[in-house]
């Protein structure tokens, strides 16, 4: 049973975006009593993770976390404001994980470890759109003992992988056009190089990074074929939050604004939830655009130029661009971001090394590929850089405007990891932000 301090409709959808529990439904109904109708919906949803009782547990704790603050009369201008929630539920499924590597460390050099790769393929199963997932997954399998000492086994290895995801927006921002297009054996060859990643420390009032130690440095054969599955998930759960979002997600919500025009709208999308809210937000073109009141974006899991105007300097816009262009946003949207972030900085280190580029350490605020979870959004003439604030703290946002608020700054260690936005500080950073929409 899921616990939330205010009335929760549950929405869920399959991997076509196809509804399969209306919990829109029940909401239209409470809508529509005079008595009972909220002045607020809160529309969340969870990232990777193809649990829904795990997901539910995020919306759980979050929110009695922010009915709780609420209570106490934090944030200022909340009083007499009624919440209902519709909770996005969806089905994706998350990167390899470190233990998938026996002691962290098996993938250096050409050590290679079949049993690890073969859990990781298991684990990707039911997370992608093609019919022949089942296939692909086992014929992976089998080329695992032979890509050691072929690079055929090498280059099928990738156009299996690929074949899992029918590819629709392959933007540059995050290596996906290279990912999809480029001769299989080099993207094979590039990717057995090696990433380092970095430790924040917080020593005192300075933040600042360490490197962890030669276990975590990843190369070599396994390094290649465990890089190309988790990209080959980032792009399916990055497609299919895409499609979710902008094709189903968009127009249930647009109807609702229509129909209940004082209603304030408010988006929190954790991980590839924020991808998936940020793209109901921008539609599928200029006429499908959603306005909503605040957007919230917990560690997000899309690139740092996702708002960006002329990114790379030859007049392209980032892929939501549209969002701020049309004022999609009403009020604030509010980016947390930490270094610790190691989930959402993973995808794009390995972008740079599709692209030829040195990828030692996570992918900074001026790198070309780089997590808005991790850096907040860059090249973005609307966003102000800011910091997190301990639940009671003073914000100052300010509606129309991106406020990138660094996790790890001199307050404490807000966001210990891609995961850890369930807690006060997180609810009060929403709250803020809700506060702030006042129209």
């Amino acid at each position: 049973m899921v616990s939330i301090p205010f009335p929760y409709f549950p929405i869920k959808f399959d991997k076509d975006a196809r509804v399969i529990a209306p919990g829109d439904a029940d909401l239209k109904k409470l809508l529509q009593d005079a008595n009972k109708k909220p002045t607020d919906l809160i529309v969340i949803s969870h990232g990777w993770n193809n649990d829904i009782a795990e997901a539910e547990d995020l919306y759980s704790e979050l929110l009695t976390n922010a009915g709780n603050l609420l209570k106490e009369g934090k944030p200022p201008g909340l009083s007499g404001r009624k919440f209902a929630v519709l909770g996005v539920l969806w089905p994706s499924k998350k990167f390899a994980d470190s233990e998938l590597i026996p002691g962290n460390a098996a993938g250096t050099g050409d050590t290679m470890d079949i049993r690890a790769l073969s859990k990781q393929l298991d684990s990707m199963k039911g997370g992608f759109d093609s019919p022949k997932e089942a296939e692909i997954l086992e014929a992976l399998k089998a080329l695992l003992p032979k890509l050691k000492n072929s690079d055929t086994a090498c280059e099928d290895f990738v156009k299996l992988a690929r074949s899992l995801v029918k590819a629709g927006s392959t933007d540059a921002s995050d290596g996906a056009d290279r990912f999809f297009s480029e001769q299989p054996i080099k993207i094979f060859k590039k990717l057995e190089r090696p990433v380092s990643f970095t430790q924040p420390v917080l020593s005192g009032s300075t933040v600042g990074a360490a490197a962890l130690g030669i276990g975590d440095f990843f190369s070599g054969i396994q390094s290649a074929a465990r890089n190309v599955l988790n990209l080959t998930t980032y792009y399916q759960m990055k497609e299919r939050a895409g499609i979710v979002g902008s094709t189903a997600l968009n127009p249930m919500l647009r109807i609702i604004a229509q129909q209940n025009p004082q209603l304030r709208i408010h988006l929190v999308g954790h991980s590839f939830g924020g991808r998936l809210l940020t793209a109901t937000a921008a539609g599928t073109d200029v006429t499908t655009v959603l306005k909503a009141h605040s957007m919230t974006l917990l560690q997000a899991a899309f690139s740092h130029y996702g708002f960006a105007k002329n990114w790379d300097k030859k007049n392209h816009d980032g892929f939501f661009r549209r969002v701020v262009k049309k004022h999609a946003i009403f009020g604030p949207i509010v980016i947390t971001h930490t270094v610790n972030d190691k989930a959402v900085g993973m995808a794009y280190p390995l972008a740079s090394l599709l692209a030829g580029q040195n990828a030692a350490g996570l992918g900074d605020k001026d790198s070309d590929y780089g997590g808005i979870g991790r850096n907040g959004a860059q090249k973005t003439p609307e966003a102000a850089n800011g910091d997190m604030v301990l639940a009671g703290g003073k914000y100052t946002f300010e509606a129309g405007r991106l406020h990138n608020l660094n996790a790890l700054n001199r307050a404490g260690d807000l966001i210990k990891d891609h995961g850890d936005v369930r807690n006060r500080d997180v609810a009060y950073a929403v709250l803020s932000a809700i506060a702030t929409a006042t129209t």
